[in-house]
């Protein structure tokens, strides 16, 4: 700004001599009128700049809508999110797909799987994510946690958009608990001194976030808890930070409950550390599930039993957590509105200030007015395209609003009255409302089904040349 000040001045000095008193006076206005035109445009300019909020995206892998106690849940401690919720706002009709890979595809693209899935533990390498769209807007970026997408080795996460990282399952798959190795800015990294793998991601985080306090940064959190194999965390009574690898005789269900405990803990840390530099009341965090609970678990919730669904279509195998706090998001408030993985990117650029391409074709949609305490426009309806290794022929497609869903197949479902999909409704017999609804959804899921063939096609004769 202060060069561009004098570059004006030195033009008016250069000039003056050859202008008349009248002249003069004139110009002199002009261009004082020009500087302080100027002067309010850096302003706004660095204002804008300033506003920019940070965005901490962390995501628990294997942790259904149950497991929160802000929701209802009762069978965990989870002090950290419940107070994230208090202070925020608690969405409860956020769907994700039924299984890790297809969810992590889905939410750094915006797109449904059934326009760009391929294989389980791919990334398409020529997708465009959250990462990339905010570091071109000026965001420094980080992933931390779990990564479980194959392709480019040790490259990948910067091929994505990623400043720095810090993952387990990059190139290799070692313990990811106690004595974990991961993978730290391009370097193999084990640890043997009673490490905890979760710990080391965080810290590497906290450290991230600090480094970059001045801003904007994206900090994306993919949770390596509280996955299986379910073992003692540090603060559970049997801990052994002597362990490695896969404990024998640990498992199933007996250390679920510690491990969603830790996974709480760990967001709490990131919290405090936001508040420690004193970034809270610039930085958006959103906290979310990969998939349902793992199969095994039975949680409850508002007094009734939740069996995990993790790879299943039904309601406890895509209903996770989603919990929202940071400037402007109102507190204490919860929102009914559907939200579905695609809509994640489309937010995350509006929220920044960053941009698409032009011929850019997201399926998400942006709940930016939502965190704002506005209406915004909710959907009517979610799309779901699911088959685990990306058999175009073999996958489930469905629609469905917060309660009603209809699949490809023609089975219809009330998921409140009937949330294990047990007793599908007859089209013919329903109520008035219900038949409309039904009618709107028939039409919605028309539309993907034609996308769906279109993409087939496509990769047929991508397949065939």
């Amino acid at each position: 700004m202060l060069r561009a000040l004098a570059s004006t001045r030195a033009g008016c000095r250069r000039s003056f001599s050859q202008r008349s008193p009248h002249q003069f006076t004139t110009h002199k206005i002009a261009t004082i009128l020009l500087l302080i035109g100027q002067a309010v445009f850096y302003q706004q300019n660095a204002i804008a700049e300033e506003s920019r909020p940070n965005i901490v995206l962390i995501m628990a892998d294997d942790m259904g809508y149950e497991c929160v106690r802000a929701n209802g849940g009762t069978s965990y401690e989870t002090p950290n999110l419940d107070k994230l919720a208090a202070g925020g706002l608690r969405f409860t009709n956020c769907h994700s797909q039924p299984i890790c890979t297809p969810s992590r595809v889905q939410i750094m693209t915006g797109i449904y799987n059934n326009r760009n899935y391929i294989e389980f533990g791919l990334l398409d390498p020529t997708a465009t994510t959250f990462a990339h769209l905010l570091k071109k807007a000026g965001y420094s970026t980080c992933i931390g946690g779990k990564w479980q997408l194959k392709g480019d080795g040790m490259n990948a996460p910067k091929h994505f958009g990623f400043d720095e990282h810090c993952l387990w399952q990059l190139t290799r798959r070692p313990s990811r608990y106690p004595n974990p190795g991961l993978e730290i800015n391009g370097k193999e990294v084990d640890y043997a001194n009673g490490e905890y793998g979760p710990d080391v991601v965080c810290d590497f985080l906290c450290d991230f976030m600090s480094r970059h306090k001045d801003g904007p940064f994206l900090v994306y959190y993919p949770m390596i808890p509280p996955h299986w194999p379910f073992e003692p965390t540090p603060d559970s009574d049997d801990w052994d930070p002597k362990a490695k690898g896969v404990l024998k005789g640990f498992g199933k269900n007996q250390y679920f409950d510690d491990m969603v405990t830790y996974t709480d803990k760990m967001v709490g840390k990131i919290t405090q550390r936001l508040e420690d530099l004193k970034l809270t009341d610039n930085t958006i965090v959103l906290f979310t599930g990969d998939n349902g609970t793992f199969m095994q678990i039975t949680s409850v919730l508002n007094g009734k039993k939740i069996v995990g669904a993790k790879g299943s279509t039904i309601d406890a195998g895509t209903h996770v957590p989603f919990i929202a706090s940071g400037p402007g998001v109102p507190h204490g408030t919860v929102c009914e509105d559907l939200i579905d993985f695609s809509d994640f990117l489309p937010t995350l650029v509006e929220l920044s200030g960053a941009s698409f391409e032009e011929d850019t074709q997201l399926d998400g949609k942006s709940f930016a007015p939502q965190l704002r305490g506005e209406t915004g426009k909710p959907r009517d309806y979610i799309y779901c395209w699911y088959q685990r290794n990306g058999k175009r022929g073999k996958a489930s497609q469905h629609v469905r609003t917060a309660t009603v869903k209809l699949y490809a197949t023609g089975k219809l479902y009330n998921t409140k009255t009937d949330p294990l999909e047990k007793n599908p409704l007859n089209p013919d017999s329903l109520e008035p409302d219900m038949q409309a609804t039904y009618r709107q959804l028939k039409f919605a899921l028309a539309d993907h089904l034609r996308v769906t063939e279109e993409e087939t096609k496509r990769r047929r004769q991508l397949k065939s040349k």
